[in-house]
């Protein structure tokens, strides 16, 4: 409750002014002619015109505000190692003690670090400190204390920046004799060529020991599997030489040996993604004779830029002498021995179009081209007549390879491709453009050759639900035979035509390896605060998937089929760092986040990093583990004004003046019978002193 002194003026103020005016020169004229009672005069007149200002005495109402302390509880990955979690517990459950039997104080409790804490740029304290006092005056602001282990990457350079005058003090958890091993990135490519050599520059660093001067293992995994091992010097860097292996991305991971006693061996290993590009695809074309469908292949192949196409038509066999003069003949001799058995492992993909025995490749080069295949070749037949006949590839040392076996029988008739169970699982004729109505809405084809299916799948049937495209795998390579010759219909367009280009590119790239048309495949993505497991499979179900975690955890995934051969599910991703997700067979990888996280630049807990803005608002940094590492927090003591928040064994926050208005009592002096009898009073006491 608080009393003052107001006024509320009666007359205008210049009224005032010239009547204080008048009175002050009737009483200096009193005082100069030296009237009796001059100093009654004066009296009067100033309680005349003190009632003509309307005095009035007020009192408030007033009630005391509290003081606002704000608690940021670090919750970030590095405050997840050992027993930090469970100190930074135990610290807040005292301190909220200690402030529930001190009145006048409103603590609020933020965890900050997990989840939009815990980013690219480290851990951030100081923004959701700020986030909880937006809403308070920084008069009430009595201070605020964080409990961390002080690897804290938003500090303010000063700490006007804080936006209160207020002591800041920091708990810290962790010890001071922890040590920890860390493997960076120095300096790595993003992508390069499929085949090629890159090197990959690595740092290792041992923290808070001495280095032994001895050398660690660096395990080297590509994909999941262990290619190989190098020898590094802690505090040196070391340049580790890696083969792109694939297109697609290349996943590498280096994981350095265990320090014994460290903190974490989290950061001890880092991933590198490199992204395998092909340089341009080499494509044999063996045209067995000309044919309607002959320049559908070369245009699909020469209509992309990645792909130099090598392409020759066999007009006829060498034995063949029918008087064509010769400079209506070929210049060039078609070069059996350097393509099938010089150059033969240059070629990504060899296709035979409609090819017929009739001794331009001598049977010696079929040997070459099934070990090609089986050494990671590819090798696509499309067949018309000639596969069914005697002369058939098939007849060749090449048949182990191939997985139709020819009848010998030719179906004649129109039927529209379908796509068989398999093929609506497979990436190569999964939702084909039109495929997904009865039937399928593209053109008819008129020739079928029928076989019998030895191995591989069938993606595609024709008349009588015959096989029409198998896919097979042989060795480390692939073949694929596509048992009819009038795919050129759908590209020309006969009866509306059909998705000739996506279902050539699509299998040309199965061919090829293309990783994103495995039909058997684990992918894990990041998607924003998620990651993504995708499992790709031709099989009718999948099982659980196990999602490990930067630090170990591990989760149990369900997938959902969300289309015909794709399984899907997804998790938070809260931390930075390498994720794995495991389905018993295969094993994918993600990496979430920059490759070297400020996060875990360095985990080891430090009473430096606080220090210096601390004692600029008058606070204090101390570690909560005591000698016996039992968890000590201090005493909270209220104070009003110091140069010093802190002590041996407690630490201080201001209380704070405001209050809010709760109602005003105003009392007049001049008001009523009271302001009368004063006035009447002062004039009465005049006339009778004048009168004696």
């Amino acid at each position: 409750m608080i009393w003052s002194l107001s006024f509320a003026p009666l007359v205008p103020l210049w009224a005032l002014i010239a009547a204080a005016v008048v009175a002050l020169l009737l009483v200096v004229g009193a005082l100069v002619l030296r009237l009796p009672a001059w100093p009654l005069r004066a009296l009067a007149m100033a309680l005349l015109l003190l009632a003509l200002t309307g005095p009035a005495l007020e009192r408030e109402d007033r009630e005391p505000l509290s003081s606002v302390v704000s608690v940021i509880v670090d919750e970030s990955q590095s405050q997840r190692l050992a027993d930090r979690t469970s100190a930074a517990a135990e610290a807040l459950t005292a301190l909220e003690q200690r402030f529930a039997g001190l009145p006048g104080y409103e603590v609020r409790v933020t965890r900050a670090g997990r989840g939009d804490g815990a980013t690219a740029d480290g851990t951030a304290l100081f923004s959701a400190l700020a986030d909880s006092l937006s809403d308070v005056p920084p008069d009430r602001i009595g201070g605020a204390v964080m409990i961390t282990d002080g690897q804290v990457h938003d500090i303010p350079a000063r700490a006007a920046d804080l936006g209160f005058n207020a002591p800041l003090h920091a708990l810290i958890t962790g010890r001071e004799d922890e040590i920890d091993r860390r493997l960076a990135i120095a300096r790595a490519p993003k992508f390069s060529l499929v085949g090629s050599e890159q090197i990959v520059t690595l740092q290792l660093q041992d923290r808070g020991v001495t280095a032994s001067g001895g050398r660690v293992p660096i395990v080297i995994r590509r994909d999941g599997e262990i290619v190989s091992q190098q020898m590094a010097q802690p505090g040196a860097s070391i340049d580790i030489p890696v083969t792109i292996a694939h297109g697609g991305n290349n996943i590498f991971e280096f994981s350095a040996e265990v320090l014994e006693g460290e903190l974490t061996d989290i950061n001890n290993r880092v991933v590198v993604t490199i992204e395998g590009i092909r340089e341009n695809l080499r494509v044999l074309l063996v045209s067995g004779s000309p044919h309607a469908g002959e320049r559908t292949w070369r245009n699909l192949l020469k209509s992309d830029a990645s792909v130099d196409l090598v392409h020759f038509t066999i007009l006829r066999p060498p034995d063949k002498q029918d008087g064509t003069p010769i400079n209506q003949l070929s210049l060039i001799a078609f070069p059996t021995r350097e393509l099938f058995s010089v150059k033969i492992d240059e070629f990504d993909l060899i296709i035979f179009d409609r090819y017929e025995r009739r001794g331009v490749l001598p049977l010696l080069y079929f040997d070459n081209i099934a070990r090609y295949v089986r050494e990671g070749g590819a090798v696509l037949v499309a067949g018309g007549p000639d596969y069914a006949e005697g002369g058939s590839i098939y007849r060749t040392p090449l048949s182990p390879v191939l997985p139709a076996e020819p009848s010998g029988m030719i179906y004649e008739e129109p039927f529209r491709a379908g796509i068989s169970e398999v093929g609506n699982r497979h990436p190569v004729t999964r939702a084909l453009p039109g495929s997904n109505s009865e039937p399928p809405a593209w053109s008819r084809w008129f020739r079928l050759v029928d076989a019998t299916i030895r191995n591989g799948e069938t993606l595609m049937t024709g008349a009588e639900d015959k096989p029409l495209l198998v896919l097979s795998r042989e060795g480390e390579g692939r073949v694929a035979v596509l048992l009819s010759d009038h795919v050129w219909l759908w590209a020309r367009g006969y009866e509306g035509g059909g998705p000739h280009v996506a279902l050539l590119r699509r299998l040309a790239h199965w061919l090829m390896k293309e990783p994103d048309l495995e039909e058997e495949a684990l992918r894990l993505t990041s998607r924003g605060a998620e990651v993504v497991a995708e499992r790709q499979t031709i099989g009718e179900t999948v099982g659980d998937m196990t999602l490990t975690l930067p630090g170990g955890e591990t989760r149990s995934l369900t997938p959902t089929e969300v289309s015909p051969g794709l399984w899907r599910a997804t998790a938070p991703a809260p931390d930075l760092g390498l994720y794995s997700v495991d389905d018993g067979t295969r094993k994918a990888l993600v990496h979430v986040g920059p490759p070297n996280p400020r996060e875990f630049t360095d985990v080891l807990s430090t009473v430096e990093t606080l220090a210096p803005i601390a004692g600029e608002t008058a606070g204090s940094v101390r570690r909560l583990a005591g000698a016996d590492d039992r968890i000590v927090v201090p005493r909270v003591v209220p104070m009003r004004r110091a140069t010093s928040f802190a002590g041996d064994g407690w630490i201080g926050f201001r209380t704070t003046e405001a209050s809010i208005l709760r109602g005003i009592d105003r009392y007049p002096l001049f008001q009523g019978l009271l302001g009368l009898a004063l006035l009447l009073g002062g004039v009465s006491f005049l006339w009778y002193r004048e009168g004696r």
